[in-house]
């Protein structure tokens, strides 16, 4: 895959204007970097009034074929899986393509025995062990749709996906191991399944040596479903617009929305992407340390690494179990090369101080990523100098659920770095800025909505079920433009800067700030591990500015005023008087879901002073948090 990677800043420039002047003749010359069973009539065709996108148009492929397939014949013995488990003291796991390879094939010929065929929807409801990759790719080995869910959602999140999708089987484990505790998985499962009908089959892999309920003429456990079966599985033929998978993501209205991804394009942008933000080569080895319930999990563990032929790392655990220094032993373990993780975890990391990071050498390294959120200027800082000891680029990744890859983020070491700015546009990505009336904004050092104008071959197709709620969520706002939901910066050189959700834009007596940006500033100050800012009614200014502070410490009472107060000159510094929050109130933690994304709907609640419709809390990671919040409201 190496002639599809970028080389150096003038031809990132080069590749960037040829994809904005010819985009079809762009995309197509990548295409041909892959195996195909039958080549595309038309590269593409669309709209975004409907939206009908379609990429490849009457090509036929099998994803697994390029993932898995193709590889054998020169990297058969080359190392394509290796499997961290929880516990450091357990056995790590190693898969080479060809090892890989007949795992999935074994595992595709059980899920037809078991009745799926090319167009089912299997959900997945696995902790983060290879058998969850190995069914991801059986799934797109024999053409079923695939739907995976966080194990850690709860039974009636669970029986809402399952519903919607109305999966006919279900794949999932005993129980799980997350740091100390161990959960039970098939419990949930069970629950679950007395609120939908739609599911015959449940195959359950044991992964704790427990004994759960198993529903006679339903359940089968995986090591019965896969005895006898063959070690080879001829690739189910798909259209490149067919569905490789539905991925449930949070929306308005409390229903989570189906983003439905095909199979071509996803292919060819998720490949595409990582390969050139991470600048892999062939020796190296990644690690991501999502999960797989995630989109960042689908990218960038399973499909983009093994597309290009990688070695992807897969991590059961936590960051501070059984201490804070678990990732950075890992780097050294197995001479990880390119690191991706959240801000989130390098907070959390931070907090824990240096030394767990400095008993470790991390020379492999060469390039660290983080993604999921806009990461503030202190834990930037903090993961170049003492994760990639100030050699290492930081690659900060823009892109969403929706978007298939990796959108905006720097380019290995050949773009520039700035902190909190994710950085340049990949190619075949165009980014606008627009004002409040739908206008494009032009020039540098302007601020606006982000949105895109031309599709780009891994943007979700519809929402499953919905089409219309596609359109309305992403289609409606701007006429001709996919609409991101996020405000953005554009700096002189055109590196773009994330800002925060629309919806998490404050506007504070006419002037507009992200909460990003007022959470950065309020982050430099020495006292601060974390926080979350919400914009409240005020009558005079429209809106005050809310802060959710958490401290290194916990901040006695009689020491607050004085913390607030250091905490306000750190804004006034960094932003100005009119940033300053009008109340600061200390807390342990933030609510946030499991994937670490702070629920800051709620937060705005508890700050407008309307505790009774904070709405459900039992899906985030620690729903009690709220409780304390609440309590000790401002």
């Amino acid at each position: 895959m190496n002639n599809m990677q970028i080389k150096s800043l003038e031809e990132y420039h080069e590749k960037y204007a040829l994809s904005v002047s010819n985009p079809e003749g762009f995309w197509e010359e990548i295409a041909n970097e892959f195996q195909w069973m039958k080549k595309w009539d038309k590269v593409l065709e669309w709209n975004f009034t409907e939206p009908d996108i379609k990429w490849f148009k009457g090509a036929k492929l099998n994803i697994t074929e390029n993932m898995l397939d193709r590889h054998l014949e020169k990297r058969g013995n080359k190392l394509a899986l290796i499997w961290e488990p929880n516990d450091p003291k357990q056995r790590f796991v190693r898969y080479t393509y060809r090892e890989l390879y007949e795992q999935v094939c074994v595992f595709s010929n059980a899920l037809k025995a078991q009745g799926v065929k090319k167009g089912d929807r299997v959900c997945i409801y696995m902790p983060m062990i290879p058998e969850l990759s190995i069914a991801v790719m059986a799934c797109a080995r024999i053409g079923a749709i695939h739907s995976v869910v966080f194990a850690g959602f709860s039974a009636n999140a669970l029986a809402d996906r399952i519903e919607d999708a109305q999966a006919k089987l279900i794949i999932t484990s005993d129980g799980l191991n997350r740091g100390p505790k161990q959960i039970p998985v098939k419990r949930v499962v069970d629950e679950a399944l007395e609120k939908v009908e739609c599911v015959e089959k449940v195959i359950v892999f044991d992964c704790l040596g427990w004994l759960p309920h198993m529903e006679e003429g339903r359940d089968i456990w995986w090591s019965d479903a896969i005895a006898g079966h063959e070690k080879k599985c001829v690739p189910e033929e798909m259209d490149a617009e067919d569905p490789l998978f539905i991925l449930y993501t949070s929306g308005s209205t409390g229903k989570p929305k189906g983003v439905v991804h095909t199979c071509g394009g996803y292919m060819v942008y998720t490949a595409y992407s990582f390969q050139n933000v991470y600048q892999y080569e062939e020796s190296d080895v990644f690690w991501c340390t999502a999960d797989i319930g995630w989109i960042t999990g689908h990218s960038y563990i399973v499909y983009g690494p093994l597309l290009c032929g990688a070695t992807t790392v897969m991590f059961e655990g936590v960051p501070t179990y059984p201490d804070a220094g678990r990732f950075w032993q890992v780097i050294d373990k197995y001479g990880v090369n390119q690191f991706l993780t959240a801000p989130t975890a390098i907070r959390a990391l931070m907090a824990c101080g240096d030394d767990h990071v400095l008993s470790y050498s991390l020379d492999s390294l060469k390039i660290i990523g983080t993604v999921g959120e806009p990461i503030n200027e202190e834990a930037w800082k903090w993961y170049h100098l003492h994760v990639g000891k100030g050699r290492c680029p930081v690659v900060d990744n823009w892109w969403q659920t929706e978007t298939g890859g990796i959108m905006i983020s720097g380019i290995g070491n050949i773009s520039p770095q700035k902190p909190t700015f994710a950085g340049y546009p990949l190619p075949g990505i165009q980014p606008v800025l627009l004002n409040q009336e739908g206008k494009e904004i032009e020039g540098a050092d302007q601020e606006g909505y982000l949105c895109i104008k031309f599709p780009w071959p891994s943007i979700l197709r519809t929402t499953y079920g919905d089409h219309e709620r596609c359109r309305v969520t992403y289609f409606s706002h701007y006429d001709g433009y996919y609409f991101t939901g996020d405000g953005a910066k554009r700096d002189e050189n055109g590196m773009y800067r994330i800002i925060g959700r629309i919806d998490d834009v404050i506007n504070v007596s006419g002037h507009r700030f992200g909460t990003a940006e007022i959470e950065n500033a309020i982050n430099t100050n020495k006292l601060v591990i974390e926080s979350a800012v919400v914009g409240y009614p005020h009558p005079v200014k429209g809106q005050s500015i809310y802060a959710f502070v958490v401290c290194e410490h916990e901040v006695p009472v009689e020491e607050q005023e004085f913390a607030r107060a250091e905490i306000l000159e750190s804004v006034v510094s960094e932003i100005g008087k009119i940033a300053v929050p009008e109340k600061i109130q200390f807390v342990t933690g933030l609510p946030k879901t499991r994937s670490g994304k702070i629920m800051r709907r709620i937060l705005r609640k508890i700050a407008e002073g309307d505790m009774t419709s904070i709405g459900d809390t039992s899906t985030l990671l620690d729903p009690l948090v709220v409780d304390e919040i609440v309590e000790k409201a401002l």
